[in-house]
């Protein structure tokens, strides 16, 4: 999920340790289907104070890939037209053409940088821009809202939070299309939409945040497999071919941030997080690729003080979703966040959608071919 991918690298709280666990084998439940249609998902009743907004990309996009790629990443601009502060929650994105939209992720961008957005859009042929790894608005420009993957639906808080919306505001949704259904041929259009919940909220209504918990990908190629890209070199000079330097510099920088900067090829890889300031977590998502097989989030692991957070133990690419914790939970100075993934390079040969590309090393990348491991922890400043 790419809107945080490239800039959560600067967002890491403190020094970080991760560690690689090679496995001989990993369980085999019946792998995910890769990429599946979908509909738009029923929302939860308004409740009070609340209200929608449905807003529609104001025209099709047709996504091309780069050369090489079957992967189109683009920036949408929507302007919601916000004149009075209010708070976001919930959004729910809306594909018209499910068949090639992979995932999205909703992007509320705060009014002083809604010039260098317009900009950006008013220098690109069609609508929107091109945007591998983040929007390119920079770093403190949005508030992550929401993001969709096939089957998603949307995600409300009991709590009375919610993501603030400064009059001004707009709104960027970061699709990414992948063409591996039309073989990378173009000519599919998408004018996707999105609902936003919206209310003016209370004294009481505290904002929420996004903290973005990312581990490496150092995947080698499973056994009896062999090829070019099965160099991990190769591998990441591809990556950077498709996507930039900006996403083909990722590998490297989360090796640095949780471990000595050398890759411990395995199929599972944790990253952990010393946390400096306090918070409130309310919720979390944990976003993979096709051969993710499973995500955790962990709260001081291997402590008597141990919380999960978050627990995928079979994950599946078509069915992923915010979590809600039973019970929101306060982190503090001094407590470690740790975020596991388990990967299985198997699954590309059992999955339609990837058995016709060659085999590769698999590192962090924007592809459906790439992989992440992202756990995202919808969070509060403390009170």
């Amino acid at each position: 999920m790419t809107a945080l991918a490239a800039g959560s690298v600067a967002m890491v709280m403190g020094l970080a340790a991760c560690t690689s666990e090679s496995a001989d084998s990993v369980a085999d439940p019946a792998p995910h289907q890769g990429h599946g249609s979908s509909s738009p998902a029923a929302s939860q009743p308004l409740r009070t104070g609340e209200r929608f907004v449905n807003l529609t990309m104001p025209e099709s996009y047709t996504p091309s890939a780069p050369q090489g790629g079957t992967d189109d990443y683009r920036c949408l601009l929507i302007d919601p037209h916000v004149t009075k502060p209010m708070f976001l929650t919930g959004a729910l994105f809306q594909p018209q053409n499910a068949k090639i939209v992979h995932h999205a992720v909703v992007q509320v961008v705060a009014p002083e940088a809604a010039a260098r957005a317009h900009a950006k859009d008013a220098e690109t042929q069609g609508p929107g821009w091109t945007c591998f790894g983040d929007t390119g608005l920079g770093r403190v420009a949005g508030t992550y809202a929401s993001a969709w993957t096939p089957n998603g639906t949307e995600s409300v808080l009991k709590q009375d939070v919610g993501f603030p919306v400064k009059p001004g505001s707009l709104i960027v949704v970061q699709a990414h299309y992948n063409l591996l259904a039309t073989d990378g041929r173009t000519g599919e259009t998408d004018r996707s939409s999105v609902r936003l919940r919206l209310t003016d909220g209370t004294a009481a209504t505290k904002p929420l945040r996004t903290l973005p918990l990312q581990a490496p990908i150092e995947l080698p190629c499973a056994s009896g497999e062999s090829g070019v890209l099965c160099d991990r070199a190769a591998s990441v000079a591809d990556v950077t071919k498709r996507f930039g330097d900006r996403v083909g510099g990722i590998a490297q920088q989360l090796l640095e941030l949780c471990g000595n900067g050398k890759p411990v090829p395995g199929n599972t890889q944790r990253c952990d997080y010393p946390i400096q300031q306090p918070m409130t977590v309310y919720a979390a998502l944990g976003h993979m690729h096709m051969l993710g097989r499973s995500i955790k989030v962990e709260l001081n692991p291997g402590t008597a003080q141990a919380q999960t957070l978050l627990d995928v133990p079979t994950f599946d690419f078509d069915n992923q979703k915010t979590w809600p914790l039973p019970t929101p939970v306060d982190v503090k100075p001094g407590d470690t966040l740790r975020v596991t993934c388990t990967h299985d390079a198997t699954l590309r040969k059992q999955l339609p959608a990837l058995s016709k590309l060659p085999p590769r090393y698999v590192v962090w990348g924007d592809g459906s071919s790439d992989e992440m491991c992202t756990g995202f922890m919808i969070t509060s400043a403390a009170a």
